[in-house]
């Protein structure tokens, strides 16, 4: 990609903004490390731009009931990767109507303003299938009911998939295998429970007025050698402007297979 092009983009639009959804458990933080390469968590600053203490301890609170409705306007910024800038919904959870209104208020301003250093490009909803059972909550259904994202792409991702090893191997063996059988058969059933649950929530949330625009499922993400191309490649794909994807792709300048791959797609 042409340096000249790249800088242009960044100096006209700033940073590649994502607001990222999900339950407390959802593994969103891991993915966001991964995505910029680190394992320290990031500073955070307030929409003015300054290093916010404050607003770090309400970030890290673990008391759902304590933390503040203005967090989702708290930049999360990670010091190997400047060129993303994250915005966390925490609290969302609840599925409150004083927070879907937070949260609605955020992506009508951020999708739409004319101040294009201040909007958001993307929006990664998070969902562990540690839950899968229970996967789209009160929540969940209000945002994609009630949520206007046709401005902004939504990507649904389908987090720690891992977890569905331990479910695919109590069914083998409630089945009659010994355990010995079933790690033998564990990964063909885990993957087929994968994606009879991936299939069953994506036509869950096709039918709410507001759809994602993309979907994909991580899994491991917490190991050294977990592959987060899938989210930047359904990201950048969703993405309608050409500008915005070569800025996303321009964030992962050292991932040579991602470049190469867009580069030959476009």
């Amino acid at each position: 990609m042409d340096p000249a092009r790249v800088k242009e983009h960044f100096d006209r639009i700033g940073c590649f903004r994502v607001l990222v959804m999900g339950r407390s458990n959802a593994g969103k933080t891991t993915i966001l490390q991964r995505v910029c390469n680190t394992t320290d968590l990031p500073e955070v600053f307030n929409s003015e731009g300054e290093k916010s203490e404050l607003l770090l301890r309400d970030i890290n609170c673990t008391n759902h009931s304590q933390r503040g409705y203005h967090n989702i306007e708290a930049e999360l910024i990670f010091k190997s990767n400047r060129a993303f800038i994250f915005h966390d919904s925490r609290g969302f959870e609840a599925g409150s109507e004083d927070e879907m209104e937070v949260v609605r208020n955020f992506v009508a301003d951020r999708a739409t303003t004319i101040k294009l250093e201040k909007r958001i490009h993307a929006i990664w909803f998070c969902i562990p299938m540690t839950d899968y059972e229970r996967a789209i909550l009160a929540a969940e259904e209000k945002f994609f009911k009630e949520c206007d994202t046709r401005n902004v792409p939504v990507i649904v991702v389908l987090t720690k998939t891992d977890s569905l090893e331990s479910v695919a191997i109590g069914q083998l063996i409630d089945e009659g295998s010994s355990m010995r059988e079933a790690k033998l058969k564990v990964r063909d059933r885990e993957k087929k429970l994968l994606i009879y649950h991936e299939t069953r929530i994506i036509n869950e949330l096709k039918g709410f007025k507001y759809p994602p625009k993309g979907y994909l499922t991580l899994g491991n993400m917490n190991k050294d050698n977990a592959d987060c191309n899938p989210l930047l490649r359904c990201t950048t794909n969703a993405l309608d402007s050409i500008e915005l994807q070569q800025l996303l792709i321009s964030t992962q300048q050292t991932n040579l297979v991602l470049n190469i791959e867009c580069v030959i797609e476009k």
